[in-house]
């Protein structure tokens, strides 16, 4: 009976470990030896002064950018810290190599003295968040 008890453990232990190797084969990470293949994105600037302007005005600046990993890159989104900022990005995948670009739109209304507006660049890398910023000293017609 004590044999039959250790047969029957050994063979309990044996199929286990038999689907634990398995399970590690067909997991990408463990096949690969822990990479996988992730988009990095990396942009030319992060950061823009519009330098002075005019209380009213409306002025754009477009951000480069270029997806330096070995996976497609993808924008899910652009968080703005206020309403007087817009963002215009394609939402199509960025191959590796290829590059793409974030058009920033800010609106200078209601607002005077200097002024520094951050967007939040949303994508599928690591960090999935990459902090842009819009600078600009905005005038009343008085101030020139």
């Amino acid at each position: 009976m004590v044999v039959g008890l250790a047969v029957m453990m050994l063979a309990c232990t044996g199929k286990d470990e038999k689907k634990l190797s398995t399970d590690l084969v067909s997991n990408p990470k463990s096949a690969q030896g822990g990479q996988e293949k992730q988009p990095v994105i990396q942009f030319d600037k992060t950061e823009y002064d519009f330098g002075k302007i005019l209380q009213g005005e409306v002025v754009s600046y477009t951000f480069h950018f270029t997806n330096v990993g070995d996976a497609p890159l993808l924008i899910t989104g652009v968080e703005k810290s206020c309403g007087c900022t817009a963002s215009e990005f394609s939402r199509e995948p960025i191959a590796p190599g290829k590059s793409g670009q974030i058009k920033i739109t800010y609106d200078s209304k209601g607002h005077h003295g200097i002024q520094s507006k951050t967007l939040v660049v949303l994508t599928n890398t690591n960090p999935a968040q990459t902090n842009l910023r819009v600078k600009a000293e905005v005038r009343t017609p008085g101030q020139l």
